[in-house]
């Protein structure tokens, strides 16, 4: 097995667990719970959510399944944003679920994780700009994402004391 491969597999692992640990939290907590904030000026987990599918609606489903971009995403953190239990689950699902699929194409033709595909977009933040391959662009929301999940636990925890695993 080459680097590439090893490298992908381990990714794939991850994010299917971090799919995992969302639904298993989501599914524990009530209508309040996901509009929730601590303070007037903190993230609820609907604005968690939000944020995740917009990390993987720019860095993936625009790149590889033609969905638009959108260069104004502040409405993610928008306070008091609705967001129902269900439609949580489902952005949730989707946003996990694409980079899945990008990591399963890169599966099939480990070379691709070199490709640049943001050519056409305008420059980004995070340290990554319009050459970045995908193998950046997973290794960055490697590192992102999670602290997102990190965050959707510690105040699922205020809410509910003791979660289920």
């Amino acid at each position: 097995m080459d680097q590439a491969t090893i490298v992908i597999d381990l990714l794939l692992r991850k994010y299917k667990a971090d799919r995992k640990w969302t639904r298993i939290v989501l599914e524990q907590l009530s209508e309040e719970d996901i509009r929730w904030s601590p303070t007037p000026e903190s993230n609820s987990i609907a604005n968690l959510v939000a944020h995740i599918a917009g990390a993987a609606r720019q860095w993936f489903d625009a790149a590889y399944f033609g969905a638009a971009y959108i260069e104004d995403r502040s409405e993610e953190f928008e306070r008091g944003l609705p967001m129902s239990k269900a439609q949580a689950l489902e952005l949730s699902e989707r946003s996990y679920d694409s980079i899945v699929r990008v990591l399963e194409m890169m599966q099939a033709d480990p070379d691709r994780l070199l490709e640049k595909p943001y050519l056409a977009y305008p420059p980004f933040n995070g340290g990554l700009d319009n050459n970045a391959t995908i193998l950046e662009m997973l290794l960055h929301q490697f590192r992102h994402l999670p602290s997102h999940l990190g965050q959707i636990i510690y105040i699922a925890k205020m809410r509910k004391g003791e979660l289920q695993w």
